[in-house]
């Protein structure tokens, strides 16, 4: 069957008074296939596309600055062009993070993109999170080291606080199809549609806690179905190349049934939810985030069917004074070479090549030994010492360092290329790069000074209602506009 093909999925029904949240990426390099799968046949209500990292939005930011208007994530338009069509006809609507360093950019692009499909979905983009010039006067403390941000090595080109639900929730309740925000906590995206639909209280924090429950376990898409998860001897699953992607039916109490299509590939366990319910958690009994501080360690998991997990506990306190803040500083430039020897003595070859370039560098270019990383690939080197291996069959050498120009980390790459004529025998493969850094630190400012610069806007104000593109939102903030059931 063709992987892209969408024949033999369907949904199981959607149970009553429930929504249907379904998680359309996970990362910026997510598949494309399994979102499309779920909005031409997952009943979906909402479709979530989570795209951002924290070096991800940094990055954006040094794309904004050096081409006006492409801060946003360049995967953004293909992709909601891909479900447009699917999302109008069935009435689902669609929120992502992906305007990273540029919302307004990123929305008045997906609008043309599906002005041109003929399809009327009103757009809307939250900004705020930008807070560069709050960092710039105030000055905080990072948290990796205690110092001013002002201190850090290189420019600091960037400052996005984690938004939280709030927005998104107004966006929604204003009308909005398509919601494109910046830099917003992954589980406020699934918050955000949930308080819109079922109306809540922001206030109510035992509830939006268990709403962030839900929200943590799908914002990483395809790991909930068993990406990342699988394990070919302790924990086999079937179908990874046509994995799924999950969904939940949740109702006005944030409890939730999560599943996937069925025909798809992956699984629904209570294994792979726990696994992703502990994902990047350092404390389950407070998990922070811009809504509430989540308290995980009641969450219960029960095999209800096939593909089928029932979620429920979960509690909440309100919610941190503060917010954090990612900072991401132009760090230079990166230069990277790479190359394999194979067979016979591999290590002791791999080893002289690299000595032969260290020397180089440091006698015809002044660079320090003690800048440049060097990494000996089959030689257990993600271990980083910790195991020994005396005779691979194969090593790939990988030298790394940082300059402050282009041209001075290409002196890397180039170094070991020449190795091919200028080496040990039986080099080859070799691959060289160079690549602009971004670094990232932390600090966090408060709050109350970064609401006052979050703001909803249309790009079609005259889009602005709760009848959107030929259905009717149901919604209870809608039917408070006007809307009709």
């Amino acid at each position: 069957m063709n992987l892209l093909s969408q024949s033999g999925l369907s949904s199981p029904p959607k149970p009553a008074h429930h929504v249907r949240v379904g998680a359309g990426a996970g990362f910026a390099g997510d598949r494309l296939d399994p979102a499309i799968a779920l909005a031409e046949h997952g009943k979906l209500d909402f479709l979530i596309f989570e795209l951002l990292g924290e070096r991800t939005v940094a990055a954006a930011q040094r794309r904004e600055r050096e081409t006006a208007n492409t801060g946003f994530d360049p995967t953004l338009v293909e992709r909601i062009r891909s479900v447009a069509g699917h999302c109008f006809a069935n009435g689902t609507r669609i929120v992502t993070n992906g305007g990273a360093a540029n919302p307004r950019a990123a929305a008045q692009a997906v609008a043309e993109a599906v002005r041109e499909l003929g399809v009327d979905l009103p757009v809307a983009y939250v900004t705020g999170d930008d807070v560069l010039g709050i960092v710039d006067d105030e000055d905080p403390l990072t948290w990796e080291t205690g110092q001013p941000a002002s201190a850090a090595d290189g420019e600091l080109i960037s400052a996005n606080a984690y938004l939280g639900a709030e927005p998104i929730r107004r966006a929604l309740d204003s009308g909005a199809h398509i919601v494109i925000t910046g830099r917003v906590a992954d589980p406020s995206l699934y918050v955000g549609a949930l308080a819109h639909y079922f109306d809540w209280d922001h206030g109510d924090a035992d509830r939006i806690g268990r709403a962030t429950v839900i929200g943590h376990l799908l914002e990483c898409a395809g790991q909930v179905t068993g990406g990342y998860f699988a394990d070919p001897v302790t924990k086999p699953v079937t179908g990874l190349a046509r994995l799924g992607f999950p969904f939940a039916d949740v109702d006005a109490d944030a409890q939730a049934l999560l599943s996937k299509l069925e025909g798809s590939g992956g699984e629904v366990t209570t294994r792979t939810c726990t696994e992703q319910l502990l994902y990047e958690v350092a404390d389950p009994s407070a998990y922070i985030t811009p809504d509430v501080i989540a308290d995980f360690s009641h969450v219960s998991f029960e095999e209800v069917g096939d593909d089928q997990v029932r979620v429920s506990g979960g509690t909440g306190s309100p919610g941190p004074s503060d917010l954090k803040v990612t900072l991401g500083y132009d760090s230079g430039w990166q230069g990277e070479g790479q190359i394999s020897y194979s067979g016979i003595r591999s290590k002791e070859r791999a080893e002289l090549a690299a000595a032969i370039v260290l020397e180089r560098l440091e006698e015809l270019y002044g660079v320090d030994p003690e800048s440049v990383f060097v990494e000996y690939i089959g030689m257990a080197a993600a271990f980083r010492g910790l195991v020994k291996v005396d005779d691979p069959a194969e090593v790939r050498l990988r030298i790394v360092g940082s300059a402050a120009t282009r041209q001075e980390a290409a002196i890397i790459g180039d170094e070991v290329e020449a190795l091919y004529t200028n080496g040990p025998a039986g080099g080859g493969g070799a691959r060289k790069s160079v690549h602009s850094v971004v670094s990232v630190k932390s600090c966090s400012v408060d709050r109350q000074t970064i609401e006052e610069l979050v703001s909803v806007e249309f790009v079609d104000e005259s889009a602005e209602g709760p009848v959107l593109g030929g259905f009717t939102d149901t919604s209870p903030a809608a039917r408070r506009m006007g809307g009709h059931e």
